[in-house]
């Protein structure tokens, strides 16, 4: 039987990570992996004797046992965000907004471009922004102006047709990976980072950054405030933290790490995915926000979450763990 490193050497680059997942679990389980797609993995399908169930890459879902109304729910981030709040977990609240008129007359009033400018205020003239159907960190960014709202907005609607205006919160950002009710790991998010070379400012470093983020799909990176910051030239092997997104697809970086509250935090995790009806779940969040080491505030609850982190950390088994509770969920392996 190949490794797991093993079957991704025997790939191509754009070989979607779950798909080599996929195939790596049905070899130790016995079961059958089937590529159907010409050999890209974009859609395969698992084996048992008695049933075959088919999968399909980029937005199709790798957990089934996530029911399509849980799924979707969590996808939309306002959704989510009611639901929790109904339920009694603390978010970052926020309001969505439309950028486009299609489908105008189904729509709520308060909620289109227009109105936008008037809620950044109530927020006091900064939020962070978020396409509200988003993922990968793409144009998530803080905004601390009217003027660089309109030139968001103006961009992100090139791409999406609505957005999420928060409020502005720090702490120590956390992602918390659930299956049912048992914390299966727990990892502490930093965010992504230039590295200098004693020659280029930061303004150069990070439009070599935006090119590589633009080849993955993924929105250039928010420019610091701070105009002088730009023109700041980094010492050789000096780190700079971007700030604003912590995702890994976005440069950002994850350890091992529970938060100090551990059983507070996995309880609030715990009761985001029940209350959303995962079984499956990711769920970002908070804790120490704005300082108060008691506070902790859900920031987003992720049902397709991507699990390169535990190739990349060197843990199989891990991986192995969640594609048995998926395969035992659907019927091709006994709980």
């Amino acid at each position: 039987m190949p490794t797991l490193h093993g079957l991704r050497a025997a790939k191509p680059p754009f070989y979607p990570d779950q798909s080599i997942y996929a195939e790596y679990a049905c070899r130790v389980f016995g079961l059958d992996f089937v590529d159907i797609d010409a050999g890209t993995g974009l859609v395969f399908t698992v084996g048992s004797p008695t049933r075959t169930v088919a999968f399909g890459a980029g937005r199709g879902s790798f957990f089934p046992q996530n029911s399509a109304t849980a799924a979707t729910l969590a996808n939309d981030k306002y959704f989510a965000s009611v639901v929790l709040e109904k339920s009694g977990v603390a978010t970052l609240g926020g309001q969505y907004f439309f950028l486009h008129e299609r489908y105008r007359d189904h729509r709520a009033p308060g909620h289109e471009r227009a109105d936008a400018p008037a809620y950044f205020r109530q927020l006091g003239g900064s939020a962070f922004l978020k396409p509200l159907a988003g993922s990968r960190g793409d144009f998530a960014q803080p905004i601390r102006s009217e003027a660089a709202l309109a030139a968001y907005l103006d961009e992100v609607s090139r791409y999406y047709d609505s957005v999420l205006i928060q409020p502005i919160a720090s702490g120590r950002e956390y992602r918390i990976f659930l299956l049912d009710d048992e914390v299966i790991y727990a990892t502490r998010k930093t965010p992504p980072s230039l590295t200098g070379d004693g020659i280029r400012s930061v303004r150069e470093l990070l439009a070599a950054d935006d090119i590589a983020l633009h080849a993955r799909g993924i929105s250039s990176a928010a420019a610091p405030c701070n105009h002088c910051a730009l023109e700041m030239v980094l010492a050789k092997g000096e780190q700079w933290a971007i700030p604003g997104r912590m995702n890994r697809s976005a440069g950002g970086t994850m350890q091992f790490e529970s938060p100090e509250n551990e059983h507070a935090a996995f309880a609030m995790a715990q009761h985001a995915a029940r209350a959303l009806g995962l079984r499956a779940a990711a769920v970002d969040l908070f804790t120490d926000v704005g300082g108060d080491c008691d506070a902790l505030r859900v920031i987003e609850v992720n049902a397709n979450p991507s699990i390169r982190f535990l190739e990349d950390s060197g843990r199989p088994e891990l991986i192995l763990k969640i594609w048995r509770h998926t395969f035992a969920a659907i019927g091709l392996l006994d709980v």
